[in-house]
């Protein structure tokens, strides 16, 4: 796919291509990304433009033989493309089309229209050619685009992968802490249901509960005792004597919504930057190679329904590779997300508290 890094590189460094209205976004980007991708742009029985559904026109249909595979609907590069995602994904289920793209020439966002869900859960993937590097768009395009791959199932497969495990990932952080909590309701009761399962496990025999609570009760004489095993209290630690420090504002969020950043430092060392963005991918490059070990503990930072860091390039929207780590960053983030998410990452790896400063405007 060497010639279709070149034409990404293009499209990055050629202003012309912000500035084309449709027409010229599906001549001069689609369709010239769709012929690098080994589909025929002339051939309808492959690529059919203007293709009528019920409901209305698609611009791009993506055939085998008689069968649509893909629905592409294109935009005026600078539009909210958010706003459009319904009217695909209704075309694409009229059309009972498995995959379904909305694009600006710039930003290619990528749908399962026949899953569950909402418009974002059905979006399992973003290109951003302006934001990404070349040979990682690329490679997506690839994935999901190739003729081949359409053709085979092989992008359908991938993709329903990624919105399954995105799926499952969701429901697993939302379950735990009920789970938790029913589990700290009564301890007892489930610490007595772990004993018989290993009991059984160890010597092949399932012993009666009332066995399992009579030896759970010489145990714990009061319940006082069961609760320091579920709730252990930490040793208490050596007070170290106070010593004086210099005054110094803490970084809040807040202050940095709707402003520019300049630079960051990072322990002392000044590193000057062009946008929120470059200056978390270069904050990321910075600590995360320091702690390969410890990288796993940034998974807690990740919300329900927003993963922040994963090894798994496809579990993000838009990301970026850090070199040396197998870890890949959302960059998708606003002023205020990408300062909290530098503190707490700090925070988390051990770092002081003013490690880190800002020069915005």
């Amino acid at each position: 796919m060497k010639k279709l890094v070149e034409f990404i590189k293009k499209i990055q460094t050629d202003e012309r291509f912000g500035t084309f209205d449709e027409a010229a976004i599906k001549q001069g980007v689609v369709l010239k990304v769709l012929s690098l991708l080994d589909w025929d742009p002339f051939d309808v029985d492959e690529v059919l433009p203007e293709y009528e559904v019920q409901g209305g026109k698609i611009d791009f249909c993506l055939k085998k033989e008689k069968t649509a595979k893909v629905f592409i609907l294109v935009r005026k590069n600078g539009k909210d493309l958010s706003s459009h995602q319904d009217r695909l994904l209704s075309l694409c289920v009229q059309g009972k089309v498995p995959i379904g793209i909305l694009t600006s020439g710039m930003s290619w966002w990528f749908f399962l229209p026949l899953v569950q869900g909402s418009a974002d859960e059905k979006k399992f993937l973003t290109i951003e050619i302006k934001a990404q590097k070349a040979e990682e768009a690329s490679e997506t395009f690839e994935n999901f685009l190739t003729k081949e791959n359409v053709i085979s199932g092989e992008a359908e497969k991938a993709a329903e992968d990624i919105y399954t495990a995105r799926q499952r990932d969701f429901f697993i952080k939302e379950t735990l802490p009920k789970a938790w909590a029913q589990i700290m309701s009564d301890p007892k009761k489930w610490l007595a249901d772990i004993l018989g399962s290993v009991t059984e496990e160890l010597c092949g025999y399932h012993p009666e509960r009332e066995v399992i609570e009579k030896f759970i009760s010489s145990q714990f004489k009061e319940k006082a005792d069961l609760e320091s095993l579920v709730h252990p209290k930490p040793a208490a630690q050596p007070q170290p004597a106070a010593q004086p420090q210099p005054a110094k504002a803490s970084i809040r969020a807040d202050d940095y919504t709707g402003k520019s950043i300049l630079s960051f430092s990072l322990k002392g060392t000044r590193y000057e930057v062009k946008s929120w963005k470059a200056m978390f991918v270069k904050f990321c490059e910075l600590v995360l190679p320091r702690h390969k070990d410890d990288l796993d503990v940034l998974f807690t930072l990740s919300k329900p329904g927003k993963e922040y860091f994963s090894k798994n390039p496809y579990q993000l929207l838009t990301c970026e590779k850090i070199v040396g780590t197998g870890m890949y960053v959302d960059v998708n983030l606003t002023a205020r997300e990408v300062v909290e998410l530098s503190q707490k990452m700090l925070h988390l790896l051990g770092y002081e508290d003013n490690a880190l400063s800002l020069e915005v405007k």
